[in-house]
C-alpha cells in the first residue's frame, strides 16, 4: 500500500504545481484569447498588441497581471481602437511557429491594414508605462504637449554591469549571463579587464545577454556559492542556475565565440571560425553599410537592412541566405541589401538611433524613409517576397 500512496501523492504535487503555473493566465479575463480559428480574424478587424505565452514560463507568469492590467485598461476603450491579445503557444503551437515565435513571452502589434508579417515586434521594458508608450507610438498617437516640464534623456550606462550583494540574486534569476568573478588584487584579473569591458560593449544592443563581474574580496559569500575557487573565474549561467564555468583562451575573439556559442547553440569551433571569417569576403553581394554613409546609400530606391553581431548565432545562421537574397538582385538600381556590424565603434549610435535592440535586427526602407522591421520567416523566399511587395507599381526588377 505504501508505494501507492507514494506515487498518490506524487500525482497530487504534480497536479498542484501545474494547477498553479497555468492559474495566473487563467485568471487574466481581461486580455482576448486568440486560437488558430480566431487569430486572423481578429487582426483583420482591429489593432491588436498580442503576447504569445507558455503557461510554464516563468517570466510569461511574471508577465500575466500587467498584461491583465493593460488589457483592462485598454480592451474597454473604444477611442484607442486596439485590444489586448494572448496566445497560448502549448495549445497552438501552429499558430505561434507561423509567427516566429521562438522564445516566451514574445510580444507583437499587428497593425489594422498591415499584414501579419510585417508586425512589429516588443523589446522593450515590461511595465504598464513602456507598453502604453509603445501603443501610443504605432497608432501615431502624438504625447501631450501641454506639459511645461520635459524629463531629462537618461544618462548613458555602462554595458558592463558591477554586481553587489543586493543585485546579484536578482540580476541573475532570469536570462543568460557571462559573470567575471574576481578580486582587485589578482594580476590575470587586472590583465583581462580591458577585454572584459570590451566584450561587454559588443553586446550592448543585446538585451538577451548580460556581461558582468563582482568583486569577490567584498562579496564572499556570494563566490563561495558558486565554487569560486581562483581568479578570474568566469561563469556562463543562465536563469540563476550555473550552467558551466568558462576555460578557454582569454582574447576579445575567443570570449565572442564561446557566447555566440551559449547563446546561439553553434559549436565553439564553427563560431569562432565564422566570428574569424566574419569581415574576409570581399566578393560579398551584400551591401556593408556604416554610419557615414548610411543616409546616402537609404535615400534612394528600397535598401533591407540586417543590424547584427558577428558573434551572433542567429545572425550567423541568416548570413548565408542574406547573401543569396543580395546575389537575387545583383544589378538592379531599385533594390539594395545590406548590413551593418553594431559592434564597431563607429556604428554605436546609428545602431541606437535605428532602435536596434537584438540581433538580427532587420529593418526594410524606401527613399530615405524607414518602412517596417521585418519580422517574418527567415527563409529565402519569403525574404524575397517581402523586399518585392516594398516595391512601388513603378519598380521593376
Amino acid at each position: 500500500m505504501l508505494p501507492s500512496k507514494l506515487v498518490l501523492f506524487a500525482l497530487v504535487a504534480v497536479g498542484c504545481l501545474f494547477a498553479g503555473l497555468v492559474q495566473a493566465h487563467d485568471e487574466d479575463t481581461a486580455s482576448i484569447a486568440l486560437t488558430k480559428d480566431t487569430f486572423q480574424a481578429e487582426i483583420d478587424g482591429s489593432n491588436y498588441f498580442v503576447m504569445f505565452f507558455a503557461p510554464w514560463c516563468g517570466h510569461c507568469k511574471k508577465l500575466a497581471p500587467t498584461w491583465a492590467k493593460l488589457a483592462e485598461s485598454k480592451n474597454d476603450d473604444s477611442t484607442l481602437k486596439v485590444k489586448i491579445g494572448r496566445v497560448d503557444c502549448t495549445t497552438d503551437g501552429d499558430l505561434c511557429s507561423e509567427q516566429d515565435v521562438t522564445g516566451y513571452p514574445t510580444l507583437k502589434f499587428f497593425k489594422l491594414g498591415v499584414s501579419a508579417d510585417q508586425s512589429v515586434k516588443y523589446r522593450g521594458a515590461r511595465d504598464l508605462d513602456a507598453f502604453n508608450a509603445f501603443i501610443r507610438e504605432q497608432l501615431g498617437i502624438e504625447e501631450d504637449e501641454s506639459e511645461e516640464t520635459v524629463a531629462e534623456p537618461p544618462k548613458p550606462v555602462s554595458p558592463l554591469v558591477e554586481l553587489t550583494d543586493d543585485t546579484f540574486a536578482k540580476h541573475i534569476s532570469s536570462g543568460k549571463h557571462f559573470v567575471k568573478f574576481f578580486a582587485p588584487w589578482c594580476g590575470h584579473c587586472t590583465k583581462l579587464a580591458p577585454t572584459w569591458e570590451e566584450l561587454a560593449k559588443s553586446l550592448e544592443y543585446d538585451t538577451s545577454i548580460s556581461i558582468s563581474k563582482i568583486d569577490c574580496t567584498q562579496y564572499r559569500p556570494i563566490c563561495t556559492d558558486f565554487e569560486v575557487k581562483g581568479y578570474p573565474t568566469l561563469l556562463w549561467i543562465e536563469d540563476g542556475k550555473k550552467i558551466e564555468k568558462y576555460s578557454g583562451s582569454r582574447s576579445h575573439e575567443d570570449l565572442k565565440a564561446y557566447v555566440a556559442k551559449m547563446a546561439g547553440g553553434l559549436k565553439l569551433d564553427e563560431a569562432t571560425e565564422k566570428v574569424e571569417g566574419a569581415e574576409k569576403d570581399n566578393t560579398s553581394a551584400v551591401v556593408q553599410l556604416s554610419q557615414p554613409d548610411f543616409q546616402h546609400a537609404i535615400e534612394k530606391g528600397v535598401t533591407f537592412v540586417k543590424f547584427y553581431a558577428p558573434w551572433c548565432g542567429h545572425c550567423m545562421r541568416l548570413a548565408p541566405t542574406w547573401e543569396q537574397l543580395a546575389e537575387k538582385f545583383v544589378g538592379s538600381d531599385k533594390v539594395k541589401i545590406a548590413k551593418v556590424d553594431c559592434t564597431l565603434e563607429v556604428n554605436k549610435d546609428l545602431c541606437g538611433e535605428q532602435d536596434v535592440n537584438g540581433f538580427p535586427t532587420v529593418y526594410i526602407y524606401r527613399n530615405g524613409e524607414k518602412l517596417s522591421e521585418y519580422n517574418g520567416n527567415r527563409s529565402l523566399e519569403d525574404l524575397h517576397d517581402f523586399v518585392t511587395r516594398h516595391l512601388t507599381e513603378h519598380d521593376e526588377l
